[in-house]
């Protein structure tokens, strides 16, 4: 009896989990375009995936890859995979609510001989321009470049293009934040001033950073939003939540809220 209850205790926690993470927005990125011929384009679209990714605050969808995946979905409904039990579900495509598009300007190559004339390694760098398209209404937001600084000596050019491209990583770690603000839920009250925010060290939060709580009505089916006030992080508990410092007039309004029907949300504020 003792191991039932736990299996369904263990059962739910990772329900849960999966339930908590799929409250992240989808994000999409499709395959970088360029003017250029050159077999290293794909690295640049790859490295953005895999930055977008680290951040922990997204459900990624690789797009590059989608004819793959595809392709995939079509060979396991043939005969040679009936009855089998690892079919992949072919309805769980995410559908991305942005889309990041990219457009590769340059990326060079050069190769770093020795004075015999042999080949001693490779130096590169990257510059490309990056937009976010809303996919429910089209619209994008204005292109932004980023250039990377030129490589070290590599001893390949996949090495020398993988390190312009870590060069850049503050710098597009900085367009991810401003432009996907963090949102949260506000999980209780700890005390009269303090709060307890679903958002840690996991998501890049820092002591002294500021959320804007908000209730979120649903009216005719869409959210409507009303601030209550800012709660200041004073605290990082583990590596998903954040203590935060609320006025006693705000805590009075959180507390209202927090045993109706009406979300209670925080948004990171972001100093530009």
């Amino acid at each position: 009896m003792k191991i039932a209850l736990i299996s369904v205790i263990m059962l739910a926690c990772v329900l849960i989990g999966r339930a908590q993470a799929d409250s992240r927005p989808v994000v999409g990125v499709s395959e970088f375009t360029s003017d250029i011929s050159s077999p290293y384009t794909g690295l640049v679209t790859e490295k953005v995936v895999e930055m977008l990714t680290n951040t922990r605050r997204f459900r990624v969808v690789d797009r590059t890859s989608r004819d793959k995946i595809d392709a995939e979905l079509e060979l396991q409904k043939s005969e040679a995979f009936i009855d089998s039990e690892n079919l992949a579900d072919q309805y769980s495509t995410m559908a991305a609510e942005k889309m990041i598009t990219g457009h590769i300007v340059k990326i060079p190559i050069y190769a770093i001989h020795n004075s015999n004339g042999t080949l001693r390694g490779y130096t590169g760098s990257v510059a490309f321009q990056m937009k976010i398209v809303d996919v429910e209404t089209g619209i994008s937001s204005e292109a932004t470049s980023f250039q990377g600084k030129a490589s070290h000596e590599c001893l390949s050019p996949e090495s020398a293009v993988t390190m312009a491209m870590n060069s850049l990583s503050a710098q597009i770690y900085e367009y991810f934040r401003v432009n996907f603000p963090l949102t949260a839920s506000l999980n209780r009250m700890i005390d009269e001033t303090t709060v307890l925010v679903c958002a840690g060290k996991e998501q890049g939060i820092k002591i002294g950073d500021k959320f804007m709580v908000e209730t979120i009505e649903m009216i005719k089916g869409n959210p409507y939003p009303t601030t209550i006030g800012e709660a200041k992080v004073k605290n990082l508990a583990g590596e998903g939540f954040s203590e935060c410092t609320v006025s006693r007039k705000i805590s009075k309004l959180i507390a209202s809220k927090m045993n109706s029907d009406v979300q209670i949300r925080c948004s990171l504020i972001i100093n530009k």
